[in-house]
């Protein structure tokens, strides 16, 4: 009896120096964590947040994005909703022969559309289609209200008598404009092509163009005396000049060798009537 009292007692007492102790009865502590290198508690790192700068520079960002977008929906809505760029006019440079109105009316411009949504192509190719007098043409848009059109015109390198009138041939054998009258110094073209052969193997188109050839190699002097182009066939070509005088061309080749040798021979040969220059290597010159 009286041990088991002591004994009571002794585990009253130890129970009173844990509780001041901190330490409930029948825990057990927890064990403080070890110390690392250098003492330091080893503790789970935590996670910094953004720091000053870092956060200052995702904000700017997003502000310059809005700024993009607010400004791109700005232009778009300038450019084609707007009323401040819009056709309002056409101007034409380049012309030598079609007037101003002719090239707008065919350009056929929306006046009062938006500038940015004129289709340059399509107006060129009106251009092109409905005047065939231009060879070239380019369509360029001219800030705020403007289009420009730039015309380079067919220049008339032979005339083609038809029914009274005079048709204008470009150095490339295309016919392009009908005249009252034939414009000066232009040589007339006549096409007597060889049946069967020549058709049959030569268009008059090809045999416009080499004509063409022949007369833009001539010397000035030469094509100023030149009253008209006789084709017969694609290696007979000759020229009737002032004074009732002729040459003989052959073809289109060797222009330049054949040129040069026509000026020699009307030099040499002042008082001749007929030239041969088909062989440049060997000419000749016969009459008084």
């Amino acid at each position: 009896m009286v041990r088991a009292a002591r004994a009571v007692r002794a585990t009253n007492r130890t129970a009173e120096r844990g509780r001041g102790a901190g330490v409930t009865v029948g825990t057990r502590p927890r064990p403080r964590p070890r110390a690392g290198a250098g003492g330091r508690d080893r503790r789970e790192p935590v996670q910094p947040g953004p720091s000053g700068p870092r956060l200052r520079r995702r904000r700017l960002l997003a502000l310059l994005l809005l700024i993009a977008v607010v400004l791109c929906g700005f232009g778009s809505w300038a450019l084609y909703g707007s009323p401040w760029l819009r056709v309002e006019s056409v101007s034409v440079t380049g012309n030598r022969v079609l007037t101003d109105s002719e090239v707008s009316r065919a350009a056929a411009v929306p006046t009062g559309e938006p500038l940015i949504s004129v289709d340059k192509a399509a107006v060129q190719r009106r251009v092109r289609q409905e005047l065939p007098r231009v060879r070239q043409v380019t369509a360029e848009r001219s800030w705020p209200h403007g289009i420009v059109l730039t015309v380079t015109e067919r220049r008339p390198q032979l005339v083609m008598e038809s029914a009274g009138n005079y048709v204008e041939v470009d150095s490339q054998g295309v016919r392009f404009a009908t005249v009252g009258k034939p414009p000066k110094g232009v040589p007339l073209l006549v096409l007597e092509p060889r049946k069967p052969a020549g058709k049959r193997y030569f268009s008059a188109t090809r045999l416009r163009r080499e004509a063409a050839r022949v007369t833009d190699a001539l010397p000035d002097s030469v094509h100023r005396a030149t009253r008209s182009v006789r084709v017969r066939s694609y290696d007979d070509i000759s020229l009737e000049l002032t004074g009732d005088r002729t040459v003989r061309w052959g073809s289109a080749e060797h222009r330049k060798a054949k040129a040069e040798a026509l000026v020699a021979l009307m030099k040499a040969a002042k008082d001749a009537d007929h030239f041969d220059v088909s062989a440049p290597s060997a000419p000749a010159a016969s009459g008084s």
